[in-house]
């Protein structure tokens, strides 16, 4: 692609041949952003559409009533304990399964956008009902989104905004809402948060639901934000989203989520996406569209471009292979590699990035990946890996690991690299198979997607 395009240019939709091919490393590159990566038959399958036509099935696909059943059941019982780490598990239960990969990766983006805890919500039951409405919502308006996560009775225990009264008001929600959620930093005043909490007053949470206490909301008039009024806390939201900067913020966090870590000029880069976000009423479903079938989102900008998360790098190998484990033990080793599901580390989320990767942590994530490939749960296809790869027709070492580098790497596998693991797979035991997908996934290219 020429490096000249503008930013217009740049989100509009991608043209096979014109800027580049569609083939099965596109379409591997495609699944893991818009979800946790794909199969071979997935991927050809892929192929024969246009790019487009993927990323609408990626948006639309429906859930099975037989899945959907499962899940609700499977959920029951997680939660019957009274403790969240059991939900912790169910969720990296669902995101194997599930046939809506894409829902599944922006549930992980607004759960990481709207971090909300375990370690201090311990109610297992409120932390699924808000993991149930960011699904409910993942792909609506962005507006109905905030609204209904305000009034969410385990961010407002989590926040304090449950305590807020008027003669006390508490400003933690307010300046998450503005700061964490909608604006960003400096975009506003510490007069806008104290005016703000208080449209906030009488929110509280009784026998596990929102409700609103009348009694302790302060009616009196508010300034914020270049507004003044008699504001309910519905309105005030309103007024926030409002803001000219809520649909640059927002875009550019899912820039860095599902195109690159660290965009340059990213004011620039997105000033055309936000403006389609703001003329679309801050609608989600279109702007992911935009966004997964763009010229930029296929380019060399964005391929190999973000660091994998330890969601993205356990469970990405599993779904790319068909594979099975014991959720409850890797929900565990997710957690102690610092991406524990419902626990994330501040009401800021996960920073992602390069703060993935470091001595210590490079180190975990090599422990979790052979953890497991050799953990005798796992399955491939419900198979032992050579079984797997002997049934897709890979009979040698060379084979396998060019079948392994199409489906889990965005960047090539240097030469010397190759040769070491060719070499380690070459008796191909059960033994030497895993030894060399360990070896791959320790390398410095696999951590990227």
């Amino acid at each position: 692609m020429a490096t000249e395009l503008t930013a217009e240019e740049l989100w509009q939709p991608f043209e096979p041949d014109v800027d580049g091919p569609w083939d099965l490393s596109a379409a591997a590159h495609l699944f893991r952003r818009a979800g946790f990566g794909a199969n071979r038959q997935q991927l050809e399958a892929a192929v024969r559409q246009s790019p487009q036509q993927v990323v609408d099935e990626l948006l639309d696909v429906p859930e099975p009533a037989e899945f959907h059943s499962q899940m609700q059941t499977l959920a029951t019982a997680a939660i019957s304990g009274g403790n969240v780490e059991p939900l912790s598990a169910w969720w990296v239960y669902r995101i194997l399964g599930t046939p809506r990969q894409l829902l599944e990766k922006t549930v992980l983006f607004w759960h990481g956008h709207f971090a909300t805890g375990a370690d201090k919500v311990t109610e297992p039951q409120l932390m699924l009902t808000q993991n149930q409405l960011l699904r409910r919502l993942a792909f609506a308006g962005f507006g109905d989104l905030v609204q209904q996560i305000s009034k969410d009775p385990a961010m407002l225990l989590y926040l304090d905004s449950a305590s807020n009264r008027k003669a006390h008001p508490n400003e933690n929600y307010a300046r998450e809402l503005m700061e964490l959620f909608c604006l960003g930093e400096g975009q506003y005043t510490e007069q806008d948060i104290r005016e703000l909490a208080r449209c906030f007053t009488g929110w509280e949470v009784r026998r596990g639901e929102y409700r609103f206490n009348r009694f302790q909301h302060d009616t009196g008039s508010r300034a914020f934000l270049g507004t003044s009024g008699e504001f309910s806390g519905e309105q005030a939201v309103d007024v926030v989203l409002r803001q000219p900067q809520t649909a640059q913020f927002i875009v550019s966090k899912m820039l860095r989520f599902f195109v690159m870590d660290e965009p340059v000029d990213v004011v620039a880069l997105t000033a055309p996406l936000a403006r389609q976000f703001r003329d679309s009423g801050l609608q989600i479903r279109p702007l992911l569209r935009t966004i997964l079938t763009s010229r930029l989102f296929f380019s060399r900008r964005s391929v190999g471009r973000r660091i994998k998360s330890p969601v993205e790098l356990a469970l990405g190998l599993l779904r790319c292979l068909e594979g099975t484990t014991n959720t409850v033990g890797l929900a565990k080793s997710l957690q102690q590699l610092g991406q524990g599901l419902l626990y994330p580390p501040s009401v800021k989320g996960w920073d992602g990035g390069r703060t993935w990767i470091n001595s210590s942590t490079l180190l975990g994530r090599s422990n979790l990946m052979r953890q497991l490939i050799t953990d005798p749960n796992t399955r491939f296809g419900r198979q032992s890996l050579p079984d797997y790869l002997s049934a897709h027709d890979l009979k040698e070492p060379a084979e396998m690991l060019a079948e392994l580098q199409l489906l889990l790497f965005a960047a090539p596998i240097p030469q010397r690299a190759r040769d070491s693991i060719l070499s380690l797979m070459k008796p191909r035991s059960e033994a030497a198979l895993a030894e060399g997908l360990h070896a791959l996934c320790t390398l410095p290219e696999f951590q990227l997607c």
